[in-house]
């Protein structure tokens, strides 16, 4: 595992809040797109959020090389896995299907790219009892949260969860998991998805190996082991913080939004059980 440094410093709620007021009020004035993304969730339609299947935008979501994952045997790096294997999820072993590698160079005198540099997730960030390590993952990948499966980049709070400093290495190399399902394993022992196939593999590196095992007939798109919780333009994050603003009256706060606020709250005590 990399030793990374923490970007970020310490910001309070409030101005989390003020701060993304600001950011979204600016891009829905340069013509933002409206949406919050609840796939497999048809609740989510009949409370006005825009749904659909699968939200494959063409950056899979992964693993950072070194993060162990939980198998019958104990934990494995991710990496050390192979087809094959069975890894626990949270309805029971499921063997490896296919294991996806993509590997990043940074341009010389340059940062790497925010879809890129992984997010740092605390230990016992989560819960009292997990990610028993720090854990890296890249910021498009859901962590299954309350009840919802939730982009880790969106639980960013700066205290306990936000983007690692990682200037100072030249490539990042993800890995991610395909079951025959979409499943929920556990990533240092966080609960997390595996590879959610909508359309094709072929932005991983190793793709080609896939279709030497499996051929390359197209399947159905995977059902989504929950609903998948994402902000898409910036009328619906400005609606989901209006929201946020009348919940000390009513509480109208959605998934997102309640994940956020109470990770945040933990960052406090997280600093206290390091």
């Amino acid at each position: 595992m990399f030793n990374f440094k923490r970007r970020g410093s310490p910001s309070l709620a409030r101005r989390h809040f003020l701060g993304v007021s600001a950011a979204v009020a600016g891009r829905i004035a340069a013509g933002g797109t409206v949406g919050l993304l609840a796939s497999g969730s048809k609740p989510a339609r009949a409370n006005g959020w825009n749904w659909k299947r699968d939200r494959d935008d063409g950056n899979h979501h992964c693993f950072l090389a070194g993060t162990r994952i939980l198998t019958p045997g104990g934990e494995v790096p991710v990496e050390k896995l192979t087809i094959g294997d069975h890894v626990s999820t949270l309805n029971g072993p499921h063997p490896v299907k296919w294991i996806g590698r993509r590997s990043f160079k940074k341009a010389a005198s340059s940062s790497w790219h925010k879809s890129i540099a992984p997010i740092w997730v605390a230990r016992f960030s989560l819960h009292d009892q997990y990610p028993h390590r720090d854990l890296y993952l890249s910021p498009r990948h859901s962590l299954f949260v309350d009840g919802f499966l939730i982009p880790v980049e969106r639980l960013v709070n700066d205290r306990s969860v936000m983007q690692a400093r990682i200037d100072d290495r030249e490539i990042i190399e993800y890995f991610h998991i395909e079951l025959e399902t979409h499943e929920v394993i556990f990533a240092e022992g966080a609960p997390a998805e595996t590879l959610l196939v909508a359309e094709d593999r072929e932005v991983f590196a190793n793709f080609a190996e896939y279709e030497r095992l499996y051929g390359s007939e197209r399947r159905p798109a995977m059902k989504p082991f929950a609903p998948i919780f994402d902000y898409y333009g910036g009328r619906a994050e400005l609606k989901g913080l209006l929201r946020l603003a009348l919940s000390p009256i009513v509480d109208l706060r959605d998934p997102v939004q309640r994940a956020h606020y109470r990770i945040a709250a933990r960052a406090e005590l997280v600093n206290v059980m390091d």
